[in-house]
């Protein structure tokens, strides 16, 4: 049996009311049944202090509480789906994954479809343990990357959900040597670029291997690297494969290395349309996370700094939450500010310095809701 920490979701524990879960001691021991009523706070407070812990199972959501969670919930449902991926799918594909897949899957996409912007501040973000599981959280933020665009391009339910699991299924040969090389602190050596030009086919092979019958899926996995259309392949199967080499560009230049930062969106965006002029699945994708997205650090014009927490109308007015004033004063709570309003429209993208981890995911999330007063 898999654990993760009661902290990872917290929020489904209310004082008074009987748990949805067994809870476990650090060392795996079973503490309080399913149904347990924890009476005051301080007892919640305790478990938590020793590391009290969840099985994976229990902790996941369903999509179905996903759509009934309110906006300030969301963001630990999230931290669990994603803490179920990437136990799940870390592990070496056995038969009857395409069920695995789906089951990791539904709780991801009914957040993404309840919230694109959390998603979207996910991609950006990129906090916690990231670089140490870097090769299942690229392939989720790929698969978050890869819904967003294919429901913008209008496709069908059934072809939104190959995308999602296409790509996170696209690298599942080389899931180890991803996060290998997210922390090494030397070049990439000969033996290690072979296994990645190699990794398309492998994936494709592995996925076929353990009962993946979807030939879609199977070829667009086997194709996400090649730069021209394959003239045996479907139309559908080229658009497919076109996004999701698309998706794993764009979301590999967010992403931090042990020996370099992550660029910054608006970077990374005209890196991409630069390399990709013309090619509709680049386009969309920058259309759809905009100029300053979600996670994105921005200066105003009034001076003040902050954090954009949702996009606007327009790809360059998103919502703001401010983290500092205009001398640089961290401010006691982030205030959310329009930025097609003059006196706050965005300057520049900064760097995010320790503002990054000053306020909680479920802080940003209320500002990001709130009623605007400015």
């Amino acid at each position: 049996m898999s654990f993760v920490d009661l902290a990872v979701v917290q929020q489904r524990v209310t004082v008074g009311i009987p748990l949805p879960f067994d809870v476990y001691d650090a060392d795996e021991t079973l503490l309080l049944a399913r149904g347990h009523v924890l009476e005051t706070d301080d007892q919640l407070d305790q478990l938590l202090q020793r590391g009290a812990r969840v099985g994976l199972a229990d902790a996941a959501p369903t999509a179905a509480t996903v759509q009934a969670a309110r906006p300030e919930e969301l963001p630990g449902l999230l931290r669990s789906a994603m803490a179920l991926a990437c136990e799940t799918l870390g592990k070496a594909p056995t038969e009857g994954y395409e069920a695995v897949v789906d089951a990791v899957a539904e709780p991801l996409m009914a957040i993404v479809e309840a919230d694109p912007d959390l998603a979207i501040f996910q991609i950006i973000r990129q906090e916690g343990n990231y670089l140490t599981q870097y090769g299942v959280t690229h392939s989720i933020h790929c698969a978050f990357t890869a819904f967003l665009v294919a429901t913008r391009f209008g496709w069908s339910e059934a072809d939104v959900r190959r995308a999602f699991n296409s790509a996170l299924t696209m690298n599942v040969s080389m899931l180890e040597l991803q996060g290998q090389l997210a922390i090494q602190g030397f070049p990439m050596t000969a033996a290690q670029r072979a296994l990645i030009d190699s990794h398309p086919r492998r994936s494709s092979l592995m996925l076929e291997a353990v009962g993946i019958s979807d030939l879609d899926w199977l070829a667009a996995v086997r194709q996400h690297h090649d730069t021209e259309p394959c003239i045996d392949s479907s139309t559908t199967v080229n658009e497919l494969a076109s996004l999701l080499r698309s998706a794993d560009t764009y979301t590999a230049k967010l992403s931090p290395r042990r020996n370099r930062e992550a660029l910054s969106a608006d970077v990374a965006a005209r890196l991409m349309f630069a390399a990709n002029r013309g090619d509709p699945a680049t386009a969309a994708l920058v259309k759809e996370f905009g100029l300053y997205p979600p996670g994105c650090h921005v200066r105003l014009t009034c001076g003040e700094t902050g954090i954009v927490v949702r996009r606007g109308e327009l790809a360059h007015i998103p919502w703001v939450a401010v983290t500092n004033d205009a001398h640089g004063r961290p401010l006691p709570e982030p205030i959310r500010r329009n930025t097609a309003q003059p006196d706050y429209k965005v300057a520049a993208v900064v760097s995010s310095g320790p503002a990054r981890m000053r306020f909680s995911a479920e802080t940003l999330q209320r500002v990001a809701w709130a009623p605007s007063t400015h």
